[in-house]
């Protein structure tokens, strides 16, 4: 009879590919070293590890062997490899190489060789930081100054208070979204304090100049005076009292309208901490709406709950009309929306005697109540109108021909580079729900892995895209309709039931029609060689 083996490749081609063209295996080897007496090498566990996370499939990382069975995994990880060799202890040693020789040193490594090979710029690039949840108890005991992780409870960003978690730093660049460095803190890491620390190593390490854009947490007066001559862009907190102060003052006059449909800028010279800088007042069209529907509401919600409080002030006996007047003034000034009007002090007879005190009868003395009405500030509304839907830019890049205002909206825009790379880490069909190692080492390598993952996607999105738009073609999305702009992950689909052939030793590749060479002519010989094309 005829020898048939049939085994799924899918879209993991691709995958190894991009693996393969970095060099990632032969860099983690290079860094961990090489057993001979090892069937597998660590490189090769993590490209598998890789090829797991980006398989797309709820496969827990318990099942990880179990996901390999059925796959073309000689194929794509080497001869003589089967689905049992990548078992659970395997992996876990692996995890422990990893952060044995450092993960932060090991990734920038892996991004640095990428960088070189795929031609990556990196003139502009986005710092930002998220929150993992974990399921299970974990000791807090450690923390980074005894080179541990600390697992704990802190702000959460995936609105799990409940859940104890770590932090993941990214550094993605503006060209493809490519993360360029990774970092794991403790739980309750401060994003303020460790930002520009951040870009300090990260400038020290990589040796270049750019403009490092970040949110609101890296603006405060000691992050910017440590960052020296640092090119960075950042917003300013809403909360700084030189901010709100000019959201509200700034004249209409001021403002232009902006390249960018919906948002209108105005420029203002800072001397903020000290440091010369470039404020951009920014704003909104769309964000002003949205706001001002929600200061409605929020003045609304003020009044009720103010007519409820006024009402057991209303009621609460006094010593004297002094006592009355000073704690009516003082909840005046706490009203955020309204004031006190027609206030008066009601005198209360009162009588020591039990029982209905007789006709004529003085009384034993007098308590004093509040009278008043609650009246909307209108200046105070006017102010909160005026500021809704602006935000403020700032940069230490002071000459508007290096950098103009319409660039410095659009690389804070462009902030959301980092921002899908966290959503990409946190999807329910990657692993990152999986997260239940017992250890925060092993938890913080594989953190290190899943960085890797979103490296490999980038980098094969960024190289499809830029492939497309030089040669001015299309493909297929998931409408049918032509786009130069296409997701790996609607790539990754168009690649599902493509299986890897053996008939009578002859290798060949089922389902791969003239779409998917298409595709893959776009994407280099490292990927069209696990199907077969060159």
């Amino acid at each position: 009879m005829n020898q048939l083996k049939i085994r799924n490749i899918d879209h993991l081609g691709i995958i190894a590919g991009i693996v393969d063209q970095i060099g990632l295996v032969e860099i983690v080897n290079a860094e961990i070293g090489e057993n001979s007496q090892e069937k597998i090498s660590a490189g090769i566990v993590v490209k598998a590890m890789i090829l797991n996370g980006l398989g797309f499939v709820s496969a827990p990382l318990y099942l990880f062997s179990k996901f390999f069975e059925g796959k073309a995994i000689e194929h794509l990880l080497g001869e003589g490899i089967k689905a049992k060799d990548l078992n659970d202890d395997k992996l876990g040693r692996v995890l422990d190489k990893l952060y044995k020789v450092g993960l932060t040193q090991l990734f920038i490594k892996i991004a640095l060789a990428a960088v070189k090979i795929f031609g990556v710029k990196m003139d502009n690039l986005h710092l930002d930081s998220s929150s993992l949840s974990v399921e299970g108890e974990y000791l807090e005991k450690g923390g980074v100054e005894e080179g541990r992780l600390k697992i704990t409870h802190g702000y959460s960003r995936d609105k799990r208070p409940d859940l104890k978690q770590f932090m993941i730093d990214l550094i993605c660049t503006g060209d493809g979204d490519i993360p360029l460095y990774f970092r794991v803190g403790d739980g309750n890491e401060s994003d303020q304090k460790v930002f520009a620390q951040i870009i300090q190593e990260y400038q020290k390490g990589w040796q270049i100049e750019a403009l490092f854009v970040a949110d609101a947490a890296l603006y405060s007066e000691e992050n910017i005076q440590v960052l020296g001559e640092t090119s960075w862009l950042s917003r300013v907190p809403s909360t700084l009292k030189e901010a709100l102060s000019l959201k509200q003052e700034l004249n209409e006059a001021a403002f232009k309208d902006s390249e960018r449909e919906g948002y209108r800028l105005a420029p203002v010279c800072s001397w903020y901490a000290g440091i010369p800088q470039r404020w951009l007042v920014v704003e909104s069209a769309e964000r002003k709406k949205a706001a001002l529907k929600k200061l409605d509401k929020k003045i609304e919600n003020a009044f009720q709950n103010a007519e409820k409080e006024l009402e057991k002030f209303k009621k609460i006996n006094f010593a004297c009309e002094a006592d009355v007047l000073l704690t009516a003034e003082r909840w005046n000034k706490e009203l955020p929306f309204h004031r006190l009007t027609d206030l008066a002090v009601v005198a209360h007879p009162y009588f020591n005697r039990s029982g209905r005190p007789k006709k004529g009868a003085v009384p034993d003395g007098y308590h004093y109540r509040l009278s008043a009405q609650l009246e909307l500030q209108r200046e105070k509304v006017d102010l909160a109108r005026l500021q809704a839907g602006r935000f403020i830019l700032a940069t230490n890049v002071l000459e508007p021909k290096t950098l103009t205002d319409e660039q410095i909206l659009s690389e804070y825009k462009a902030q959301q580079s980092t921002e899908r790379g966290f959503r990409f880490l946190k999807d329910p069909l990657f692993f990152a729900s999986s997260i239940f190692l017992k250890t925060p080492r092993r938890i913080a390598a594989l953190a290190m892995v899943m960085a890797l993952s979103l490296l490999v996607y980038t980098l094969a999105q960024r190289t499809l895209r830029q492939s497309l738009a030089q040669q001015g073609l299309t493909v297929p999305n998931q409408l049918g309709k032509p786009t130069s702009t296409p997701t790996m992950r609607w790539i990754f689909q168009c690649f599902q039931s493509i299986y890897s052939v053996y008939l009578d030793g002859i290798h060949q590749i089922s389902n791969l029609t003239p779409e998917h060479q298409h595709i893959l002519s776009f994407l280099g010989s490292s990927c069209q060689k696990y199907y077969l094309l060159c």
